[in-house]
């Protein structure tokens, strides 16, 4: 059975939801823009999170194993197809704003069906499906901070990737709420925003 997700605990600010291991770019309190952040030239990999900048690690052999197969098995779908699968890194302005963007996000997968929102080096708004795997850097942004930012710009369908248990969790949008549901590692999973695609998840955590 799925269910609903209450986010009202967490407000803009996100409330007391600690950042854990993401690190910010800058001391004080600078605010950056996506304007900003495409000028910076020093071999990092960051996200924007209301403005805040904070460092992305490099994955690890699991990670990037679940992330090929997933992208395998959505591109071979989409084949033909109008809407379009990207792997990180690729610059999501999730607020829309492009330049003046604050949330500027890098998923580890994402679909985009609507293409008045694909520019040549970022997506300007909200993918239909975002995927996130989990890594102990990682983990509370994509399972608090980054799950309001997704709910919030209307991302359809969001799933988390748990590399250590094998299980999916998969965020379905319905009234302005998530409607979650758990698989694990030998379910196999109909993806709601794209009628017709499974993903096989034996095949996915097969490393």
């Amino acid at each position: 059975m799925g269910r609903n997700t209450n986010m009202d605990f967490i407000n803009s600010e996100f409330g007391d939801v600690e950042v854990c291991e993401a690190v910010r770019k800058y001391n004080g309190t600078g605010i950056f823009t996506y304007a900003d952040y495409e000028k910076w030239d020093d071999g990092i990999r960051y996200e924007l999170i209301d403005g805040n900048a904070y460092m992305m690690s490099a994955p690890t052999a699991p990670h990037q194993s679940i992330l090929g197969e997933l992208y395998v098995q959505l591109a071979i779908y989409l084949k033909g197809k109008p809407c379009k699968v990207f792997l990180a890194p690729f610059d999501v302005c999730l607020d829309g704003l492009g330049d003046k963007s604050k949330i500027v996000v890098q998923p580890d997968v994402l679909v985009i069906c609507k293409k008045s929102i694909l520019e040549k080096k970022r997506c300007n708004g909200a993918p239909d499906m975002v995927i996130e795997i989990l890594s102990p850097s990682t983990s509370k942004m994509d399972l608090f901070i980054k799950l309001v930012k997704y709910l919030k710009a209307g991302v359809r369908e969001y799933w988390i990737v748990n590399p250590d248990t094998e299980i999916v969790n998969v965020h379905i949008l319905e009234n302005g709420q998530y409607v979650i549901k758990s698989y694990k590692n030998d379910d196999t999973i109909a993806v709601t925003v794209l009628d017709g695609c499974n993903i096989t998840l034996p095949d996915v955590f097969e490393f």
